[in-house]
Formats: C-alpha cells, sequence, structure tokens
C-alpha cells in the first residue's frame, strides 16, 4: 500500500492504478463499519484508494475536532492488511490552501436533523467530498447506512453536479448488542457503553409497533421516545421519522421513511437510523468479529 500526503503524488499514483476504482473516505480511527466499505470495495473495483482526513469545516465551534480520536499508524496497518492500494492522508492547509473561499452547499436535504443540529456541517462534507472525487475520479464511491442524512446530501450532489461515479451504500455494521459501529464511542465510558444501546432498542421499538400495525408517524416517533427516555443516561437532541428523499417529517400515515435519532450519551453524541423502503427494512447487519 501506497500513502501519500501531498496532492501532487495522489495525482500522480492515481495514474499507476488499475481501473475501476473505488474510493472510501474516512476520518480515521477506523473500525468494521470502515473496512467493510473497503471490502465492498476490494470486490467491486481493481483498485482500492482510502482517505483518512479529519475535515475542520465539518465541526462546528463547540465540537470535537481537537479530541476527535486519531491513530494513524493503526489505521494504516489495518487499510493495508485490508488490500488497499492507495492512501491519501494530507493536512488540512493541503486541502484548504490560504484565503479558500469555494464552498459547496446542498440545500433542502442538508437543512433538517443534523443541518439543524450542526450549522454549517453539511457545507464542509459536501465541500471536501467533492474535492475528493474531483481529485481521484473514481468510478465507484462506498458510504455507511450510519450516516443517513449524510448519503442523501453527497446523494443530491452527485446528480446535481454530475459526478461521473456510482455511490454504494453499505449496511450500518452493528456491536453484538446492536450499537452502531462509530469512531465516538471510544468516548464513552463502560456505564456509557451499556447505556448507548438504547439508540438500537428505540429504533427496534418503532419496526416492532409498525410491523404490529401502527402506522402513524406521531406514534411511531413517540415510541422511540419513550425508550430513550427510560435511559437516564440518553439527552435527546432529535427523534425523526422523515420521508426518505427529503428528510421531511412525516404526519399521518408512514408507508416508508427514515427513522432516525441523535442523542447524547454522557458528553458524546451519538446517531443511528433504521431506513423503510418498497416493504423492506435496512436495520445494518451485526459484526462478526
Amino acid at each position: 500500500m501506497l500513502i501519500v500526503s501531498e496532492i501532487a503524488a495522489f495525482r500522480q499514483a492515481l495514474q499507476r492504478l488499475a481501473r475501476p476504482v473505488g474510493l472510501v473516505p474516512t476520518m480515521g480511527y477506523l473500525h468494521a463499519g470502515h473496512l467493510r466499505l473497503v471490502e465492498r470495495a476490494r470486490q467491486d473495483c481493481a483498485s482500492v484508494v482510502t482517505t483518512i482526513f479529519v475535515n475542520p469545516t465539518q465541526f462546528g465551534p463547540q465540537e470535537d475536532l481537537a479530541t476527535y480520536p486519531r491513530d494513524f499508524e493503526r489505521d494504516s496497518r489495518m487499510l493495508e492488511h485490508a488490500g488497499v492500494d492507495l492512501l491519501f492522508a494530507p493536512n488540512a492547509d493541503e486541502i484548504y490552501l490560504p484565503g479558500f473561499q469555494t464552498w459547496v452547499s446542498v440545500e433542502g436535504v442538508s437543512q433538517p436533523l443534523e443541518g439543524a443540529s450542526r450549522p454549517g456541517h453539511f457545507r464542509g462534507v459536501a465541500t471536501v467530498v467533492a474535492k475528493l472525487f474531483n481529485l481521484a475520479q473514481p468510478e465507484y464511491a462506498y458510504f455507511g447506512q450510519k450516516d443517513a442524512q449524510q448519503v442523501a446530501v453527497i446523494s443530491r450532489m452527485v446528480r446535481d453536479l454530475n459526478f461521473p461515479l456510482d455511490l454504494v451504500i453499505v449496511p450500518t455494521v452493528r456491536e453484538p448488542d446492536g450499537l452502531a459501529m462509530s469512531s465516538r464511542n471510544a468516548y464513552l465510558n463502560t456505564v456509557e457503553r451499556a447505556a448507548a444501546v438504547v439508540l438500537y432498542r428505540s429504533l427496534s421499538c418503532a419496526k416492532e409497533a409498525y410491523e404490529a400495525g401502527e402506522r402513524d408517524a406521531e406514534a411511531l416517533r413517540q415510541a422511540m421516545r419513550n425508550i430513550l427516555e427510560s435511559e437516564p443516561l440518553a439527552q435527546v437532541q432529535y427523534v425523526s421519522c422523515a420521508d426518505n428523499d427529503t428528510l421531511h417529517e412525516l404526519h399521518g400515515p408512514v408507508s416508508h421513511a427514515l427513522f432516525s435519532m441523535a442523542v447524547r450519551i454522557g458528553k458524546t453524541r451519538l446517531i443511528d437510523n433504521f431506513v423503510f423502503r418498497d416493504g423492506t427494512w435496512l436495520t445494518g447487519s451485526f459484526n462478526q468479529g
């Protein structure tokens, strides 16, 4: 595996790779969910390119940029073992030159949910992902369903800006007790880690209620809230039953939906979701180690 940190070296290395290329963008501190993306890219593509970049423009002023978990040596070993061909790990100054002032803003789907809770977040996400797409020129790009709104934003950006690539969305990977894998899980202490599974239990409750015949959007949201409120350590930021495509909150009977939430457990902010579309539930898969 070749590791480069400068754009010029990245472009040179890309020219030597067999096509098609699959791109797996990450912020590092990798877990089994990231490796599942790499595994899928390895299956689909002749070459796999991964990026590790903790993107400063998607963090708000009170968020965890300075303390976001990092372990580059561990990550690079994991990626090499997983069969990655090229790792691009730039510094912020390489991506955002002095005087940088060009931004990609995706309207509509970026505004509710995470967008309302984290102003400017998706402008940072869309801008850096657009830059990585432009630099890597991949045929395929891989993202996890756990970040459902990010998937919606990037999907809209790809369509609107005519990026010549296919997005591949890989199901959420979960711990054996249902907790969605996330780099931020590292912040949880033992008690908080036990409490964090309440997100999965809450989403499962909505699924069970729907399968038992409940169709009203607000009743399904309330079923999720009830489970979350039963956990003393859970501080709920939002609970949503929204249209899969627009992310507008649904009212009345539900035939398809993104069920999602953001919850603080102690100081750690966690998100999770289930998707119901075309009569099928997308809830993720459990890590087998």
